[in-house]
């Protein structure tokens, strides 16, 4: 069994202007050491959008509105890098998305399976969004799904509960502290 640690969203422009993001890049960022040690796969995810909008839909109000926000989420914008608090290693490998999974339209799935990865661990921001999108692609591809409570974070705190404590577990995903994952 081999894991991969997903990091999801924790890029420049959202970690400067959503402060609940901020308090996760401490306890990721000490994770990483121990995970690249442990032979877990570090998968950072970064969104960002076409500047010409040709991958956003005016169905999708979510999206356009992030969009709108300015360079946070735009495409070779320098927000839309890995934070810098977060060190990042020449075996890593880097997923450009443009929708709330990691798996939506990328080729996560394709990088896991060439590894032989068959657990995901995910970490990042938002847990209602990015991170709750993942797990259940992840769970929907058969990969085992574990996260990290401490390494993930909402803008609605209660929200953020109400996954980790009830709706992950009732879907059989396991949510633990990063202090005590081991990674298999």
């Amino acid at each position: 069994m081999t894991a991969a640690l997903v990091v999801g969203d924790l890029q420049v422009g959202i970690t400067r202007d959503y402060a609940f993001s901020r308090r996760v890049l401490p306890p990721v960022a000490a994770l990483l050491p121990r995970a690249r040690a442990a032979g877990v796969l570090p998968v950072f995810v970064r969104t960002a959008f076409r500047p010409n909008r040709t991958d956003l839909a005016e169905t999708n109000p979510l999206i356009t509105a992030f969009f709108d926000t300015g360079d946070a989420f735009r495409e070779g914008a320098p927000e839309t890098e890995v934070d810098p608090a977060l060190v990042r290693d020449a075996g890593d490998v880097t997923v450009l998305k443009r929708r709330a999974s990691a798996f939506a339209g990328t080729d996560l799935d394709l990088v896991l399976r060439a590894r032989g990865i068959d657990e995901v661990v995910l970490t990042g921001v938002a847990t209602s969004a990015m991170i709750a999108a993942t797990a259940y692609a992840a769970a929907d591809r058969d990969y085992r799904v574990t996260v990290l409570q401490d390494c993930c974070a909402d803008a609605d705190d209660d929200l953020h509960d109400a996954f980790v404590r009830s709706i992950f577990p009732a879907r059989g995903m396991a949510v633990v502290l990063s202090q005590d994952w081991a990674p298999a």
